[in-house]
């Protein structure tokens, strides 16, 4: 009787062919999003929801400096979770495969160019342009390599930089004393991002301090949902995002109407090669890669060094034995008013201790990421091509069977006299990612980090007065800010 009123009624037939449909196209779907298309065995892991993945469980706030909960449970052999070091899962509606193998992420920076090349989520691309440094090899990738070298490379560290360097740290010190209090985050960098700034673009302090407010929410979008909506963290994103484009096309515009008038910053080498007769690169090309080196400039060194001293601040003895090595330094000159210089940075072997052990818990950057070129065989699994590949340095940092006891603060395990152990450590500190995309900054930051402790330790203390509590998310955070009175030393 049923079929006979579906015969009768065309309408109602029609109806329930589309809804069977709309149901198996639907379940097809589910399917192919909890079972990813590839030609051989995808490694183990869940895909999560449709759309949202498991990004939920990744950003959920572990209230601790241990390896958060969503890596954690996905390498042991729990009764839930049996992915080990490698699994698949799925962040901000792309699926990824994540590394947490030392051996496999060595493969990876290998394989740089070959299996793999270097790339972000799709919401770091749009943040921080389609036309940024990661979309582009061969000759524009030298081209940026060169242009970030006159700022970054070691020759202009050696020669300029540090004594600007060590002449900002000592104002910025002087003026955080005259205050009752300074959150350290963002003190530091408002002290890297001005002078960096002046150095890139030719900006004045005041101007750079506005721009840089614009990039406060940037480091939040790099795995978030690309939802343009007032109030989420994507559209606070795109909109520091457009304020950072428009201050960065004023100025270039501007420099290109007058490019007789030279500033000597690094500004006048992209407009020298914009008005060249064949450029290698184009205007939006020149925006994205200053507001990307504007902004690594300063997000992963201020965190860094927040989080350093209040691990500083909890251990009172290694802050002894810095002063002590800093002040050795003053007495071996001739002149002790005369400034830091690359030999003596060289010789600070404590100070170079306390850096890696800083660096290694600290962990600010979320994750390297690659993109596979095609299909890759690793382990008897398959990572099929165009996937996302995510390498945590901070679970290799807090694994116990690569750094003994890695919870503690413990510059001294860099001194160790087993070169076995001492090479194994040396090998897996990444804190500056690996292969032949090292961070273009990496020498940068280092002496930053160096000379930084240098010009602090010896000539002040700081008291906490709130705030300094640290958690992990996919990096190291706190979120309530770390705030300190800065005192001169009698």
């Amino acid at each position: 009787m049923e079929g006979g009123l579906l015969a009768n009624n065309p309408s109602s037939y029609a109806l329930l062919c589309c809804v069977t449909v709309g149901i198996a196209w639907l379940l097809h779907w589910v399917y192919r999003w909890v079972c990813p298309p590839c030609k051989g065995r995808l490694p183990p892991g869940s895909m999560g929801f449709p759309v949202i993945g498991e990004t939920l469980q990744y950003m959920k706030l572990s209230p601790s400096i241990d390896i958060p909960s969503f890596f954690r449970q996905r390498l042991k052999s729990c009764y839930i979770y049996r992915y080990g070091p490698m699994f698949k899962t799925c962040l901000a509606g792309q699926p990824i495969v994540v590394s947490l193998d030392p051996e496999l992420n060595r493969f990876i920076f290998q394989q740089e160019g070959k299996l793999f090349r270097i790339w972000y989520p799709q919401t770091a691309n749009t943040i921080f342009g389609k036309k940024s440094i990661t979309t582009f090899t061969g000759p524009v990738h030298k081209f940026i390599r060169s242009f970030a070298s006159k700022l970054f490379g070691p020759e202009n560290i050696k020669e300029s930089l540090i004594h600007e360097l060590e002449d900002a740290m000592k104002q910025h010190f002087a003026a955080w004393a005259a205050k009752p209090s300074v959150e350290v985050n963002d003190a530091i960098a408002d002290m890297i991002f001005g002078l960096v700034a002046k150095k890139i673009i030719g900006i004045a302090p005041e101007e750079s301090k506005e721009l840089r407010k614009y990039y406060d929410d940037f480091f939040n979008g790099v795995l978030c949902f690309p939802i343009y909506f007032p109030g989420t963290t994507f559209y606070k994103c795109m909109k520091g995002k457009r304020n950072v484009e428009q201050k960065l096309t004023q100025l270039l515009k501007h420099r290109l109407s007058t490019p007789e008038k030279k500033h000597g910053d690094l500004l006048d080498l992209l407009v020298e090669e914009l008005r060249s007769e064949k450029p290698l690169i184009d205007e939006v090309f020149a925006i994205d890669t200053l507001s990307g080196l504007l902004f690594g400039s300063f997000v992963t060194i201020s965190g860094t060094l927040t989080v350093g001293l209040k691990l500083l601040k909890d251990n009172p003895e290694v802050v002894e034995t810095l002063k002590e090595e800093h002040e050795a330094i003053l007495k071996k000159r001739e002149d002790r008013n005369s400034g830091f210089t690359w030999q003596e940075y060289k010789s600070m072997t404590f100070t170079a201790q306390v850096m890696n052990e800083i660096t290694r818990i600290s962990n600010i950057a979320p994750g390297i990421f690659r993109k596979t070129l095609t299909d890759v065989q690793v382990n008897g699994y398959t990572i099929p091509a165009g996937w996302l590949v995510m390498i945590s340095p901070m679970v290799g940092h807090l694994n116990p069977t690569l750094f003994e006891d890695p919870l503690k603060f413990n510059p001294g395990r860099w001194t160790t006299q087993d070169k076995e152990k001492q090479s194994i450590q040396q090998r897996n500190l990444m804190p500056f990612g690996g292969g032949i995309r090292l961070c273009l900054g990496a020498e940068f930051a280092k002496l930053f980090i160096s000379l930084f402790l240098y010009v602090l330790v010896p000539n002040y203390r700081w008291i906490e007065i709130k705030g300094g509590e640290v958690s992990r998310v996919g990096e190291m955070v706190v979120p309530h800010g770390y705030h300190i009175q800065l005192l001169p030393r009698t």
